[in-house]
């Protein structure tokens, strides 16, 4: 089975299959979404409007579940940056979408209604159907709907309430391997073009789906073989399985990077409480439903997951994540890990970026709206999100906005989108991308 480029038009609702282009065939991922924006993509369009598109792209090695390999590259004109965007996540719809032989998914045009859908993928092509029931409903629920209706074994992409109201923190979350909706496409507000387009989610199934064709077997097995080996005997790769990408936090907290209080400065009194070797601990004690690590895609070997669980060992969220503890922890003053895990289960279902989100929050503790530190206040004001009222909306539009109408000054953004859990000015080699990258990380 060649690989193909798929077609999913939201206007005349139908699929179509083609040739990937000679200048196409040696991109993927990351590479292959800037080449198809350039090329079909007006510059100038509104990125909420009818010209802009939407592209899902495995990378060059999906399909072959080679650990960290089966990510998803999502891509368009970013609502956020006003400029192209890919974001990228774990989860089962890089490998999914690999396994069907798409090269890359463009979803194209717009609805000239207000009604909502979902798109079908399948060996036997794609479709339309009605998303009625799932509009409206957060990301946790929705995805429970699909999984019953459609079966436990096919992938989805699906927005919350937030890319519903096309707000430019919003998101696409995908289900990892054990089918929660936990990996996201967070940043530029992907999310939002998702929902400008008026469809909820894509359904992905792959019975009947092979492995992409390999020129040379012999000498991909024996690279693949190298590769786990290389991983395995790296250092780095026990410290995430011990302690997943939360043990950046103390490192961060060192170096002077860690976002505190609206970026006003890198350190934190208390950062050991949110540390990943902090947290290891009582999830140990909980037992439960928490772990420590496991896998959010089939064959990672580096396992930097976890399942947070609360003091009866239920889950509170999956998972829970450096960046989040940055922006939604200490960016707002707060040092208690089972309240960063409550307010990120909160933005995870409304399918909002935690690093925009928290950038905007910790602008709004700077114009009075919340003190730094108060957890609950950050609880209440996630639920203007979800009332739709329009404090939710101006904060659900990012760091940007929120500083221009609150008048706040110290807005830690670049190029429209808010800064992640590396403040450039200890990092520096993440400034110089922030200087130099149109698309930002």
């Amino acid at each position: 089975m060649g690989e193909l480029i798929w077609r999913a038009s939201v206007s005349g609702r139908q699929v179509t299959t083609e040739s990937v282009p000679p200048g196409w065939q040696r991109l993927g991922g990351r590479g292959l979404i800037p080449r198809v924006l350039l090329e079909e993509v007006p510059p100038t369009c509104d990125p909420l409007g009818p010209f802009n598109k939407l592209i899902w792209a495995p990378g060059l090695l999906g399909g072959h579940m080679i650990s960290s390999c089966d990510r998803i590259s999502v891509g368009g004109k970013s609502p956020l940056t006003g400029g192209l965007k890919e974001s990228n996540a774990g989860g089962s719809t890089g490998l999914k979408l690999a396994r069907l032989g798409i090269k890359a998914l463009i979803l194209e045009d717009a609805v000239d209604n207000d009604g909502w859908w979902l798109l079908h993928l399948s060996g036997e092509g794609g479709r339309f159907e009605s998303a009625d029931g799932l509009v409206g409903l957060g990301v946790y629920q929705a995805a429970e709907l699909l999984l019953k209706r459609f079966g436990p074994k096919v992938g989805i992409a699906l927005i919350g309430p937030g890319g519903e109201m096309e707000l430019r923190a919003a998101g696409i979350y995908n289900l990892d391997q054990n089918r929660e909706p936990s990996r996201v496409n967070a940043r530029g507000g992907l999310g939002a073009v998702m929902g400008s387009k008026r469809l909820k989610a894509i359904v992905i199934e792959t019975s009947g789906g092979q492995k992409p064709s390999i020129a040379h077997p012999q000498a991909f097995r024996q690279a693949q073989k190298e590769f786990n080996t290389a991983l395995m005997e790296h250092p780095q790769t026990q410290v995430y399985a011990d302690y997943g990408t939360a043990a950046m936090t103390s490192l961060g907290n060192s170096l002077g990077s860690l976002p505190t209080r609206n970026f006003s400065s890198g350190q934190i009194k208390g950062a050991e409480r949110i540390s990943g070797e902090y947290m290891r601990q009582p999830l140990l004690k909980r037992g439960g439903e928490s772990e420590t690590t496991h896998a959010c895609m089939a064959g990672c070997i580096i396992r930097c997951s976890n399942t947070f669980g609360d003091a009866d060992g239920k889950a509170i969220v999956s998972p829970l994540e450096y960046e989040t503890i940055g922006l939604m922890g200490s960016n707002l003053g707060i040092t208690d890990l089972d309240t960063i895990a409550h307010l990120n289960w909160e933005l995870n279902d409304l399918g909002l970026d935690a690093i925009e989100i928290g950038a905007a929050l910790g602008v709004a503790a700077d114009a009075g709206i919340m003190k730094f530190g108060d957890g609950a206040r950050a609880l209440e004001l996630l639920a203007e999100f979800r009332a739709g009222t329009p404090l939710g909306r101006v904060l659900g539009n990012g760091a940007a906005v929120t500083g221009r109408v609150l008048g706040v000054k110290r807005v830690p953004v670049v190029k429209g989108q808010a800064m992640a859990a590396y403040d450039p000015r200890a990092i520096k080699g993440t400034g110089v991308t922030y200087a130099t990258s149109p698309q930002r990380s």
